[in-house]
């Protein structure tokens, strides 16, 4: 286990997260906000006529005041469930562009471990259609405990709070290290990437801010990632490894 001062895991915690915010609204993330957004809003249209098509069957088989009352209903569920589809169709979305925002925060910051490698085409899809995959599967079930109070959001924001500071902390990790090194770095800093998750989770939660978070997470995860990078050094960094 790496040691830290815990005043200095909140300090880096708080400014990443400050410094990325803000980074979403500058220049040179506005071209990857307009891809990322175009590619995202696309792919939830998409998962919205899929999920029309699959339920319209039910409609058309009713009667007239039944057809009324499920058009209702589902309406209203369709809209639950493009809310929860958000995550895994928003990394999907962001694996296209995410190295290009790392470049821009890498140039911005200096990193300890130099500039980072650029993720090859095959191996990010492959990262974000994995993730995205495991993230469906979990917000499914956060889906179906929509209904029951106090566990639907403890679901939503401890499932998604995991799945967004492991996936994008791979996603950054992987820029300096071999896969095993950043499993193994994970894991020793499991509390302070799922903290750095918990804030994702957040930011997901609101609407429209929710398009923009992967955005977000790439650059407060590049930050962090730093971080901890220069905490370690010189010892525990090459312990880690």
């Amino acid at each position: 286990m790496l040691e830290c001062d815990p005043a200095s895991l909140v300090k880096d915690m708080i400014d990443a997260a400050l410094a990325a915010f803000l980074e979403m609204f500058s220049a040179p993330f506005r071209s990857a906000l307009y891809k990322t957004l175009g590619v995202t809003i696309g792919l939830l249209a998409l998962v919205w006529v899929l999920l029309a098509k699959a339920v319209a069957g039910w409609i058309v088989l009713s009667s007239a005041w039944l057809s009324t009352l499920l058009s209702l209903t589902t309406g209203i569920g369709l809209l639950v469930a493009l809310f929860f589809a958000i995550p895994p169709v928003s990394f999907i979305a962001a694996s296209f562009f995410l190295d290009d925002l790392a470049d821009i925060v890498e140039a911005e910051i200096a990193p300890l471990e130099g500039p980072g490698r650029r993720l090859p085409i095959g191996e990010a899809l492959w990262l974000g259609a994995k993730f995205a995959g495991v993230a469906l599967a979990v917000n499914i079930v956060a889906l179906l405990l929509f209904l029951v109070p106090g566990v639907n959001a403890i679901v939503f924001f401890g499932a998604n709070a995991y799945l967004l500071g492991r996936g994008y902390f791979e996603f950054a990790a992987l820029r300096h290290r071999p896969l095993a090194e950043v499993h193994r770095l994970r894991r020793q800093r499991g509390v302070e990437i799922f903290v750095a998750g918990l804030i994702m989770a957040a930011l997901f939660a609101v609407p429209i801010l929710n398009l923009m978070t992967p955005l977000f997470a790439a650059s407060f995860m590049v930050r962090l990632y730093d971080a901890m990078a220069r905490r370690a050094q010189p010892g525990a960094l090459q312990a880690a490894r």
